[in-house]
């Protein structure tokens, strides 16, 4: 029985007239009666159910088309993004018009509790946008949706919306960002200007890998990581080796002029094939083995190698533990799209037999394939369709931004060592010269390559930023540039006294007291 059930005892025609009476006099009836009766004209005047019934369905409805922008936001911000620094994006349809989600302008105003979906308060719809745009739409693009496991789409969603895909670096970060710039640039400038048409395959256009791998060590080594085996084919090896590795810039130069071979080393190599070995000291003061594996021309033919280093070392060295070590696989665009021993190793990548913890893809992307267009090149839309086989998450991400980069790399070491499966990041970059530096660009894409030559470096376009920001002053700009220049200058100078080319041995602290044969 519930509180209103004595109504259904009374009599209908003795409540009629008693609400006539009340009409026409209250105070001629019962005080209890006359209250009921209040409460019943209050209803009708301030709840009217059928106008309840539309304001009530509109708003749920409002909600739901606010839900399903914020799902469009997810699944295809990334087709919508200013990740590319030299040309313009091609266009999509449908797009995240709001228009298209049965939203209008009089809507941007009005309040939303789907706004918690992204983790901020009850919002007005164009807060909520702006909160949707900064995250998936500036210099940082996530394809991620596709991915099955419920635990990880929303792992990713919240590390990414909590802080809208960026990250706020400290002075002294800014300062290091700019240092590793600073190096990455100044090498490829002096090595263009001192061995003027030889081949060195430079990595102008994506400097900002130094900073980005630089930084994947450090956070790799607070997450347990004690060594890393990094495998990629030409482009910026040289840069790599110098500012990564630590080979000596003195020896590489060597390699540029030298005609002898050390005894110890049965052939030597050109130099842009070689691999190294180093320790290096993460800022936590952590100790990090690195190890840069040789490959010749065919690109990616060391994917496999470097699955099957990493594995053994998991297995023999670190006792099974997938944290202690970690691969990391520097592509082209035009090899990681086009060449099948991608997709083979992609498709062993997590069987039982094969799996070493899930690799680090970093994909130099400078949008063309020798002298090939990339919309000659392939048929899918990125170059990274290939990471959708193990439906491993993929961001694209603005070459010129380094600090979204830095960002980008650090969420992907930290997802490789929670999850152990691969992770993608597509650098969108370009190349300044040609595939060698001994061919003319300008005679197979001069329309792209006109862009190119006006368009400032990375070093220069931080450096800018970090003038703004009052972080740095261009005569402390222009001294940390003169010290390096002066610091090369020096290391030319001793390569010129060594007559013998001296060549590391790859994993030589495995192969200790083996004998190695000339």
């Amino acid at each position: 029985m519930d509180k209103y059930s004595y109504l259904g005892t009374s009599d209908l025609a003795s409540i009629e007239a008693l609400y006539t009476q009340y009409k026409v006099d209250p105070t001629s009836i019962n005080e209890s009666w006359r209250f009921f009766f209040e409460g019943f004209q209050f209803a009708q005047q301030n709840y009217d159910e059928s106008k309840t019934k539309v304001i009530d369905s509109q708003l749920v409805d409002k909600e739901f088309n606010v839900i399903n922008l914020i799902e469009a936001y997810r699944q295809r911000g990334h087709l919508f993004t200013k990740t590319n620094p030299v040309r313009v994006r091609r266009q999509y349809f449908p797009t995240l018009d709001i228009g298209n989600f049965g939203l209008n302008k009089a809507d941007l105003d009005n309040f939303f509790l789907a706004s918690k979906q992204v983790g901020i308060p009850k919002s007005s719809l164009k807060t909520i946008i702006s909160h949707l745009d900064e995250t998936y739409c500036k210099s940082i693009g996530v394809e991620y949706t596709f991915i099955r496991k419920p635990e990880i789409v929303q792992w990713l969603q919240r590390k990414m919306e909590k802080v809208k895909n960026k990250q706020e670096f400290s002075k002294s970060e800014k300062i290091k960002i700019f240092d590793q710039l600073k190096l990455a640039v100044g090498f490829e400038k002096f090595t263009h200007k001192k061995f003027v048409g030889q081949k060195r395959f430079s990595l102008e256009g994506a400097e900002a890998l130094i900073p980005a791998l630089n930084f994947v060590i450090d956070r790799g080594a607070d997450l347990d990581i004690e060594e890393f085996i990094i495998g990629m084919s030409h482009r910026g090896r040289l840069n790599v080796l110098a500012n990564i590795m630590k080979k000596p810039y003195a020896d590489i130069f060597q390699e540029f002029s030298g005609k002898k071979y050390d005894s110890t080393i049965s052939l030597g190599d050109v130099k842009y094939h070689l691999g190294y070995g180093s320790d290096t000291i993460s800022e936590s003061g952590k100790k990090i083995r690195l190890n840069l594996a040789p490959n010749p021309s065919h690109l990616e033919t060391v994917s496999p190698i470097i699955q099957g280093i990493t594995r053994a070392k998991i297995e023999h060295k670190y006792n099974n533990n997938y944290k202690k070590s970690a691969p990391i696989l520097i592509h082209g665009d035009a090899a990681v799209a086009a060449q099948g021993v991608v997709y083979e190793v992609i498709q062993m990548s997590q069987l039982k037999g094969y799996e070493a913890g899930g690799s680090i893809h970093l994909v130099i992307n400078n949008q063309v394939g020798f002298t090939t267009n990339y919309l000659d090149a392939r048929s899918s839309t990125y170059a990274t369709d290939i990471a959708k086989v193990t439906r491993s998450p993929v961001f694209h991400v603005n070459g010129d931004d380094v600090e979204a980069l830095v960002y980008t790399i650090q969420l992907a070491m930290e997802y490789r060592q929670k999850f152990h499966s691969d992770v993608f990041i597509d650098i969108l970059c370009y190349r300044r010269f040609g595939h060698n530096e001994g061919d003319e660009p300008r005679f197979t894409q001069p329309t792209l390559y006109s862009k190119i030559s006006k368009h400032p470096n990375p070093r220069d376009i931080y450096a800018q930023k970090l003038i703004d920001e009052k972080i740095i002053d261009q005569a402390e700009i222009q001294k940390k540039q003169n010290d390096f220049d002066e610091l090369l200058e020096n290391c030319l100078v001793e390569s010129k006294q060594k007559d013998k080319v001296f060549i590391q041995q790859f994993l030589i602290e495995n192969w200790e007291g083996f004998i190695y044969p000339t």
